[in-house]
């Protein structure tokens, strides 16, 4: 789905906004505030509802609202007069002006063709690092056009599902950099990431790009600045923001072009990024049609341990979201499954995120945290990893570690397609620490997120129940009853088999007041 509006086009998707079909470049802040507008075009959204949705609640001056705000005006030509698109209600929030015209993000049979070479090649997404171009930096800071992208090229080799050009290739290339007609015929790389950084009087700012070099799209750019004296802290947040990007913008990409591609000459890694496109739908029909691309994937290739760890995270979910109608059935495939890609490849971090993920199902919470601790080890920037880390702390009752896990993932990847998930586990575990109050702020926050099952929904119910909010509360009855008439709390025990006895008393007596 995108949305267009005179000369824009915001495809929400893939978080990109174009201007006559020209990407335009914003702070991912900003483009996350046009697209919450768009999406609440038919009323006034007010100032505590922007911060909701675009600072997860954190706490937020006014004029760094009005900063974005400005910021998105300046994007699609609009101003503070005018108002033309962003009209501001003073005194009580903002508006989003223009007719919205909606469509599917595929591609009309009369449209033209997207500019992908019909060689494109098949097989694991690779990527070139280049060193970063440098303007007005100073000569004890110079190192860093070089350093920033080697730790990038560290970082990344980490992630089994990508491809890493050698630094050893792409430096070489550093006084051609700007050329990428030059760079992609010369390295033979799907992706290019690009940089700038620059040292504008007692700051320095790194910008980034990452281009598809067949069709010479950016697909994902952004912009990290910090004082010189915190060079340090920027560096490691730029690695970690990087990679926690690239773990979503290539895969989507890769899908995208796999489903406009002849299905006859998809290949095992084409399948399986389809797959991930509809296994985060978290829906029964998404998950039954990522289960047919893994199972696909592994026909083509029965050596791709990804494939498997797939088939494990669909049997995860039809067991965890009692999918199916045999869920101890479906927990055994996740486990099986999840076997075979770690004998296929120990190394991968969504292997053991798989693994460690199916010792939930059989209450074996000690098992998954090592697991999952392995999968972190082995990518420290695995914002999944973090999350499933965080559940099983809850399990556990132990809230550091849970609250810690939380505030990394969120860290790392603030748009995760998990961020209900994050978001569920921090208000569970206020909720057995008969904080309720504040469970039912995140509680609310993460059943109204994209992508929120039924079991979030309860979650939401019993907070709001047990904090005293009693009409919200009733809300999220008829909304758990409406995505799953039959949910019991036989189903919230399941998924949360918490080890606290007084939570869960205090829990299962809310969830029977409430006709559960």
């Amino acid at each position: 789905m995108s949305w267009s509006f005179g000369d824009f086009q915001i495809d929400p998707e893939r978080f990109l906004l174009s201007c006559r079909n020209v990407p335009v470049r914003l702070e991912p802040q900003v483009l996350s505030l046009l697209i919450f507008l768009i999406r609440n075009r038919d009323h006034m959204v007010t100032k505590d509802e922007i911060v909701a949705a675009v600072w997860q609640g954190e706490a937020v001056s006014d004029a760094s609202i009005s900063s974005r705000i400005r910021s998105a005006r300046q994007a699609v030509g609009d101003n503070g007069e005018q108002q033309t698109v962003i009209r501001t209600v003073h005194g009580r929030g903002f508006r989003f002006v223009p007719e919205v015209t909606t469509s599917s993000t595929a591609r009309a049979a009369s449209e033209a063709p997207p500019q992908v070479t019909p060689d494109r090649p098949g097989g694991r997404p690779s990527i070139a690092v280049l060193p970063f171009q440098q303007l007005g930096m100073p000569p004890g800071l110079a190192i860093l056009g070089d350093a920033i992208p080697h730790e990038i090229i560290e970082a990344l080799s980490r992630l089994r599902w990508l491809a890493v050009i050698a630094r050893g290739s792409t430096f070489r290339l550093r006084e051609v950099a700007t050329d990428l007609d030059l760079v992609s015929n010369a390295l033979a790389a799907r992706y290019i990431l690009s940089g700038v950084i620059e040292c504008p009087g007692p700051n320095i700012a790194v910008t980034l790009e990452l281009t598809d070099s067949s069709s010479r799209e950016i697909i994902w750019a952004d912009r990290l600045a910090a004082p010189v004296d915190g060079v340090g802290d920027l560096r490691s947040r730029i690695v970690a923001h990087l990679v926690s990007a690239l773990e979503s913008h290539i895969p989507y990409n890769e899908a995208r072009i796999a489903q406009m591609s002849d299905p006859a000459g998809l290949d095992a890694w084409a399948y399986y990024h389809i797959g991930l496109g509809h296994l985060y739908r978290f829906t029964a029909a998404g998950n039954a049609i990522a289960q047919l691309c893994f199972e696909r994937a592994v026909r083509a290739d029965p050596q791709l341990s990804r494939a498997h760890a797939g088939l494990s995270f669909t049997s995860f979910l039809e067991a965890f979201l009692r999918l199916s109608p045999n869920p101890a059935s479906a927990a055994r495939n996740a486990r099986r499954h999840a076997e075979r890609a770690l004998e296929l490849d120990s190394l991968d971090p969504f292997a053991n995120f798989t693994m460690g993920r199916t010792f939930w199902l059989s209450n074996d919470p000690e098992i998954a945290a090592n697991w999952l601790a392995r999968a972190t080890t082995l990518n420290p920037n695995y914002a999944q990893g973090f999350y499933a880390s965080a559940f099983t702390a809850m399990l556990m009752g132990n809230a550091p570690a849970a609250f810690g896990a939380l505030d990394t993932s969120l860290h790392l990847s603030p748009l995760d397609p998990l961020l209900y998930g994050i978001h569920g586990v921090r208000a569970q575990m206020l909720i057995q620490q008969e904080d309720d109050q504040a469970a039912a702020g995140w509680a609310d926050r993460a059943a109204t997120t994209s992508g929120a099952h039924f079991l979030i929904a309860m979650i939401a119910l019993v907070a709001n129940g047990l904090a005293g909010r009693h009409e919200q509360a009733g809300r999220w009855r008829q909304k758990v009853r409406r995505l799953n008439a039959n949910a019991t709390s036989e189903h919230y025990f399941a998924a949360f088999p918490t080890r606290e006895a007084t939570s869960r008393a205090r829990i299962a007596m809310e969830l029977r007041r409430q006709g559960f």
